[in-house]
């Protein structure tokens, strides 16, 4: 029963840090995005974007699992670790959409100089 709750512990604890890197990795390469775009690089911008978006699917599917494993009976502990990963990935969310917003003014930008 001991070493089950340890696992339990563990699983949530792995699961906590997927949600952390992955939110992570996704907010880094929104910004290198909006960095390629400052530069008129549109191309590498939505490239970078579009593996900031793997990065987010990846953290949110453990945000899923994790909700669904709730649902089920089994809920993860309530801990500051676990409040700092869901801070993580919804900064993470709501910086993207914002770059993505950006990056199109750019774009808009970058037309309308090259008239």
């Amino acid at each position: 029963m001991q070493n089950e709750m340890n696992n339990d512990i563990n699983n949530n604890e792995t699961a906590i840090f997927e949600i952390i890197v992955h939110s992570g990795n996704a907010r880094g390469l929104a910004y290198e995005a909006l960095t390629a775009a400052e530069e008129y690089n549109f191309d590498q911008a939505a490239e970078l974007m579009k593996q900031a978006q793997e990065e987010l699917r990846l953290a949110h599917h453990t945000q899923t699992e994790l909700i669904q494993a709730e649902l089920n009976g089994t809920p993860a502990d309530k801990t500051l670790l676990m409040i700092h990963a869901q801070d993580h990935l919804m900064t993470s969310m709501s910086e993207q959409k914002l770059i993505e917003h950006m990056i199109r003014i750019l774009q808009k930008l970058k037309a309308e100089t090259s008239k």
